[in-house]
């Protein structure tokens, strides 16, 4: 009896001290606790975690749906349009999903608002389809249109900044990451192309390969300039320093002309508000009171 207390005894003691011992025998290493504190819902909030909200839902259920649609009628691959969409910034897998969805749910909403007509019912039901049919497509036609205008306003300041990078001793790939972090919040536009460009050399791709693929997104003619001198340069090994130095002060030329026109053309687009507008004032306050003088002398002779 004895010695089976004395047996229970040790082992209860050996199970309390290797309980006690466990946490410190068996822990794990910082980089495992660290990842073990990143995935641990219970006492430590995820940063990436959030509540999905019923709205989120619903946006993508809408998306799915129109994918799907999308998808069954032959549009997943519309290589125009995604062209269109990349010159336009959208560079989201969703993006096509919403502008499908955009291009079918507002022509239906432009049909209902037309039935709702008193009169004419069938003829506002086409038009107002008809508009929202063409009003996708009219707002990325403007969206385009503005931030190619954007890019090619940056356009100069980024050159000049290539050229010191390059002066400074930098390679063009270097430069071309340097400039994109400090145009970032003066430009975005640029620096979201720039940042395209140094991913798809990154993925292998040559440097002028990238540049003419930068060059036919944006539809920028500078850009389609700016890889023409890049390639002559690397044909003929003209120092780039030189070559885009040169570059720098005929795109600044060609927007000092641009200016100038612009200036000269305003002359012509004033003659209409001045002839419509303006004159006619003008002749009223001169000519009334001579007028009213004129037709009071008139009236007094008379009688």
């Amino acid at each position: 009896m004895p010695v089976i207390f004395y047996v229970v005894l040790g082992v209860i003691i050996f199970c309390v001290v290797a309980l006690l011992l466990t946490p410190n025998l068996f822990r794990p290493s910082t980089a495992a606790q660290r990842m073990f504190d990143v995935v641990k819902n219970d006492k430590i909030e995820r940063r990436d975690q959030r509540t999905i909200r019923g709205k989120e839902r619903i946006q993508d259920k809408l998306l799915f749906l129109a994918s799907e649609l999308r998808i069954r009628l032959g549009l997943a691959d519309n290589p125009k349009l995604k062209a269109r969409m990349a010159a336009a910034g959208m560079h989201r897998n969703a993006s096509l999903d919403i502008f499908f969805a955009a291009q079918f749910l507002v022509p239906l909403s432009g049909a209902v608002a037309g039935s709702l007509m008193g009169s004419n019912t069938l003829y506002c039901v086409v038009a107002f389809g008809v508009v929202g049919y063409l009003i996708p497509d009219l707002w990325l036609t403007r969206k385009t249109a503005s931030r190619r205008k954007r890019i090619r306003r940056s356009i100069p300041d980024a050159l000049d900044l290539m050229v010191i990078c390059v002066d400074a001793g930098l390679g063009l790939d270097q430069a071309l990451l340097r400039i994109g972090d400090e145009l970032a919040v003066s430009h975005p536009d640029i620096h979201e192309e720039f940042l395209h460009v140094n991913r798809e050399q990154r993925a292998g791709r040559p440097r002028i390969e990238a540049w003419q693929n930068l060059a036919d997104r944006t539809e920028i003619e500078e850009f389609t300039s700016f890889v023409s001198m890049l390639t002559q340069t690397d044909r003929f090994g003209t120092p780039i320093a030189k070559a885009l130095t040169r570059f720098s002060e005929d795109i600044r030329t060609k927007r000092k002309q641009h200016a100038e026109e612009a200036a000269s053309k305003t002359k012509i687009k004033i003659i209409f508000p001045l002839v419509l507008c303006i004159f006619p004032c003008i002749f009223i306050v001169l000519l009334a009171p001579a007028v009213l003088n004129i037709m009071s002398g008139l009236q007094g002779m008379n009688q």
